[in-house]
Formats: structure tokens, C-alpha cells, sequence
């Protein structure tokens, strides 16, 4: 059984865990349920050797007390952290990184057995073997993560945030792997945000807020407390104040007196028209009989007239413009004085220059078989 008492941690003058107090079974999951900056990842980091501050306290692993060894020799009583991010290896393969989780002296012998319970329980590692690390899904690696650790042969296996940034099936299925490993008689502490399904699992859950242990009871009660259920699992609780105190229903407004309509006495259709129907039918029938002599003569009538006034303007347009065009004035006829030109003032012609250019002489001497130069 791991131990913890007493156990603070400060980074300088800034306390991270006071007095933390918590154990844990072999074959037991622990939830450790905190807000962000409560010291949940502190917590693990002091228990497992690796925190930077000042710690302080106790931690015992049944007989043995770990306060004050160094990581290495944390793994090798039995205690192991898979810390947030997963931290595997990316450039080896699936195989390669569980292999390293068989390093120390206390997991060498049972390697091969490790191994096949590793790849038991998580069949995709098995068919992934030669894979690169770096190349598998978020999800594939943080079980490479857990199974790396588990090839150390721990008796403590602690968990920081394993499930963040993972898709919802693949929490699901992260958690169903961690109620395995349970049963293999491993004790899981477990730091995890998402409260409901961690739960789901745990056998126990510590509160850790503003760096203490405010409460421990069992997961199933933890489940059920309206406390835990507000603060955690997004719910009011069955004893919070909203459920327990329903808000008063507000009183109606008074309705207005109601006016009675005043009832419309029926009338007849003869009385609606004021003629009988008989007589609007014969009325009727009377105008469509009357309608279509009237019509013809008076429609040709309007059409002759028109045409008529319209053949009286053209026609006068027509004499109009040919008694203009009998009295308009030739040019030929009477042909317009022309205009006497000014003399042009005389201008004096200066005659050409012309340049005269002599051809170059060229003298051309040619040399004699005697040597002397004569001129051709």
C-alpha cells in the first residue's frame, strides 16, 4: 500500500500542497478530483521524485520509505508515473518504447511476460508493433504511454490527465482499459478532469482544493454529492437551493370585461339588394340583348370621323408645302455679286543655292622591282 502524510510542496514562497494526507490499495483506483492550480499534478510529481520545489512529508510504499530517493529508484520500489503529455518516444517504434519500460532491475526478468500482458490488454499496440511512435493517433499513444509504464512491473501505477485531448470514444475506451488493469492487482492514482467517467471507475476520490485534502469518501458517494455534482459534474445536486425552492409562479393578470357583440339581424338577399332577383335577372338579360346593335354603328361612326380629320390635315400639309416650294427664290436665277479680291502683295523669288562639291584626288603610287616609287 502506498502512504502519503504530511506530504508540501512549495516552488519558492508559493505553497502547492499543505499537508496532504492519502493511500492507496493494491487492486484499488483513486481519483484525486481539484481545479486547475488545486496541486493535483504536484502532488503526483512529489510522490514520484520529480518535483522541482522544496518537499516535504512523508511517503512509504508498505515497508519502505521513498521521501528523499531519486526517481529512478522510485520505479524501482514499484511506483511509476505516466505524467501529462504522455512523453513517449516519438522517433522509435511501438515495440522499441515498451522495451525501454523494461529497464529496470526489478522488470528484466518477467520482460517477456510483461509484454504479452501489455499487448493483451491493449490488442491495437499488438498490430502497431513496427510503427513509429510519432505516427499514431493521440489516443494510440497515451495507451503506448500506460503500457510502457506497466512494463516496469509497478505496484503503483499513477496517471496525470490521461485522457486530454482525446476524442469521447476514445476516453470511453481508456477507461475501460484502466478497470483492467485493476484487475490485474495494480493500484491506480488517478488525476483527471473529467470527474463522471473517473468516477464511474474509481473505488475511492480525494477533494483536493486551494492545495488541501478537503474530503475523502467513496466514488459512489462522491458521485452523489450535490457539492461534487456542482462543482465537477456540471449538475445542481438534489440539495441544492434551486431544486428544493421552485420559483413562484407568476399571479395572472386580470382579464378585461368581455363585449358582447351585438347580434346582426338576418336579412334576405332580396332585402340586401333591394330589387327582387327575379328583377335583377330580367334587367340583365335586357342590357346583353340591347348592347351589341348599339355598339357596331356607333364604334364606325367614331372611326370614319377620324379618319376623315386625319386625311383633311395631310391633304392641306400637301399644298402648304408645294405653294412654298412655287415662291421660294433660285440661286441661278439671281446669282450673288461676287467679291473683288485685294492684290496679293508681290513676293520676291530669291533663286536657289546650289552647292557644288569637288571629288577628292587620290594619288596612287606603285612600287618598282628597283625599290623606287613611282606615280601611276
Amino acid at each position: 500500500m502506498l502512504e502519503v502524510k504530511g506530504l508540501s510542496a512549495a516552488y519558492g514562497q508559493h505553497p502547492s500542497l499543505n499537508e496532504v494526507s492519502l493511500s492507496i490499495a493494491p487492486g484499488e483506483i483513486v481519483v484525486i478530483l481539484g481545479a486547475n492550480g488545486a496541486g493535483k499534478s504536484t502532488l503526483l510529481r512529489a510522490i514520484a521524485g520529480i518535483c522541482e520545489g522544496k518537499v516535504s512529508g512523508e511517503v512509504r510504499l508498505g515497508p519502505d520509505a521513498l521521501t528523499g530517493l531519486s526517481p529512478d529508484e522510485i520505479v524501482e520500489k514499484g511506483v511509476v508515473l505516466v505524467p501529462e503529455g504522455r512523453g513517449i518516444f516519438g522517433d522509435l517504434s511501438v515495440k522499441e518504447n515498451l522495451l525501454l519500460g523494461a529497464y529496470p532491475a526489478r522488470a528484466r526478468d518477467s520482460e517477456r511476460e510483461n509484454l504479452d500482458r501489455v499487448l493483451e490488454l491493449f490488442p491495437t499496440l499488438r498490430e502497431r508493433q513496427g510503427q513509429v511512435a510519432r505516427t499514431m493517433s493521440g489516443g494510440e499513444q497515451q495507451m503506448l504511454a500506460i503500457g510502457r509504464a506497466m512494463m516496469s512491473a509497478p505496484e503503483i501505477l499513477m496517471l496525470d490527465e490521461p485522457s486530454l485531448g482525446l476524442a469521447p470514444l476514445l476516453c470511453k475506451e481508456l477507461f475501460q482499459n484502466l478497470a483492467q488493469v485493476k484487475s490485474l492487482g495494480i493500484g491506480v492514482l488517478l488525476v483527471e478532469q473529467n470527474a463522471k467517467q473517473s468516477l464511474a471507475i474509481a473505488d475511492r476520490g480525494y477533494l483536493l482544493e486551494n492545495t488541501r485534502i478537503i474530503h475523502e469518501d467513496t466514488a459512489a458517494r462522491l458521485a452523489g454529492d450535490p457539492a461534487v455534482q456542482k462543482a465537477y459534474l456540471g449538475g445542481g445536486g438534489q440539495g441544492s437551493s434551486a431544486s428544493a425552492t421552485p420559483a413562484p409562479e407568476p399571479s395572472p393578470m386580470p382579464a378585461a370585461p368581455a363585449i358582447a357583440a351585438r347580434p346582426q339581424p338576418q336579412r334576405s338577399a332580396d332585402q340586401q339588394a333591394g330589387l327582387s332577383i327575379s328583377d335583377l335577372v330580367a334587367k340583365a338579360a335586357h342590357q346583353s340583348a340591347s348592347a351589341p346593335r348599339q355598339a357596331p354603328a356607333d364604334v364606325s361612326t367614331a372611326a370614319d370621323r377620324l379618319a376623315n380629320d386625319r386625311l383633311t390635315v395631310v391633304m392641306k400639309d400637301i399644298e402648304e408645302s408645294a405653294r412654298a416650294a412655287r415662291h421660294r427664290p433660285t440661286r441661278a436665277a439671281n446669282p450673288a455679286p461676287a467679291r473683288p479680291q485685294a492684290p496679293r502683295p508681290q513676293q520676291t523669288v530669291r533663286p536657289p543655292v546650289i552647292e557644288v562639291y569637288r571629288r577628292p584626288r587620290v594619288e596612287v603610287y606603285r612600287r618598282r622591282p628597283s625599290g623606287k616609287f613611282e606615280r601611276e
